[in-house]
């Protein structure tokens, strides 16, 4: 499946397409984990998955507040029309709801793993499948979808990452493999493939600070998940308040009232920590660290697309400086 090369941008009146890979140049942008997508790092692989309850929980619990603040504020004025919203807002929020309760009760997806001593990825499939992909294969590209309406502009975007399968022989449907982040396109979804990008071309030095579940929150390990999100949140608020940073307090207040933020903070941890590790023995042996000496290196073709893409990002600096 080809694609137009990395750096490529294809506008149109209500979309825009940005290529990033292959090959994988750099964006310009830092990298920013801003869907908490990186589940497990070290210096041999990265761990990158596309699972979030939280993220559901926080779609939904504005709804399930709105009902519930209509209800109550009917309750004098109009009991019956209190009671019909309560009902109503049953109905339309019990249905995704029921669908967020299976989700915690099934496993967790399997991860994708970038493996940047072999300059390789193992992509899980189904039925205990998985493939091996080069690195400089993988495709990438933000994506964004813009609609009009008398409301405004509505801007929608994604992430778009894909996989070749490496056997010649695989059926047609199983030939192609793709993720894709739901972060809004453009320079967020850069930011997010630079999580990735970086990793392999950099280290694990280039990436932020980030909350993966198997690094970054260890503080949680072994204790209450409801107790200890609950402390990390209000600690937060407190931190900022003491800071007199009080529009951060503000705003963490209000991620919890009308976000749910604690509860989709807690189901996030109690799915994710620890996440899942990919169970077959291949790539047990496969994540292993190597010899400096036997890492795999970057592809002439590369080494020149990035050197050409960082002068490029060098001169466009100087002329935003002049």
């Amino acid at each position: 499946m080809s694609t137009p090369p990395a750096g490529t941008t294809k506008k149109r009146l209500l979309s825009r397409n940005d290529y990033l890979a292959p090959l994988p140049i750099p964006t310009g942008e830092k990298p920013q984990d801003v869907l908490n997508i990186i589940w497990r790092k070290n210096e041999v692989f990265l761990d990158v998955g596309n699972y979030s309850i939280g993220s559901a929980v926080m779609v939904l619990w504005p709804g399930v507040m709105l009902f519930l603040s209509l209800a109550y504020g009917f309750r004098n004025i109009s009991p019956e029309l209190s009671t019909f919203t309560l009902i109503g807002g049953g109905v339309i929020t019990g249905i995704p709801a029921i669908f967020i309760i299976q989700g915690l009760f099934r496993e967790v997806p399997l991860p994708v793993r970038f493996n940047r001593q072999r300059r390789e990825v193992c992509v899980p499939r189904d039925d205990g499948e998985y493939w091996i992909v080069p690195w400089e294969t993988v495709t990438a590209a933000a994506t964004q979808q813009s609609s009009v309406s008398q409301a405004g502009r509505a801007t929608m975007g994604l992430l778009i990452i894909g996989f070749e399968n490496p056997d010649p022989q695989a059926r047609e449907d199983n030939k192609h493999y793709s993720l894709g982040f739901n972060c809004g396109g453009g320079t967020t979804a850069m930011a997010l493939w630079e999580c990735m990008r970086s990793y392999m071309e950099i280290g694990p030095q280039a990436l932020p600070v980030t909350n993966d579940f198997e690094g970054g929150r260890e503080k949680l390990r072994g204790r209450n998940v409801v107790w200890g999100i609950s402390c990390e949140y209000l600690d937060g608020i407190r931190r900022y308040l003491v800071a007199q940073e009080v529009g951060k307090a503000l705003w963490l207040v209000i991620g919890a009232i009308f976000l749910g933020g604690p509860l989709a903070m807690m189901l996030q941890e109690w799915k994710l920590s620890p996440p899942p590790d990919l169970p077959y023995p291949d790539i047990i042996e496969w994540s292993k660290p190597l010899p400096p000496e036997q890492w795999a290196k970057r592809s002439p073709e590369l080494e020149a697309a990035i050197a050409e893409r960082e002068a490029e990002l060098a001169a466009q600096a100087e002329r935003e400086l002049a």
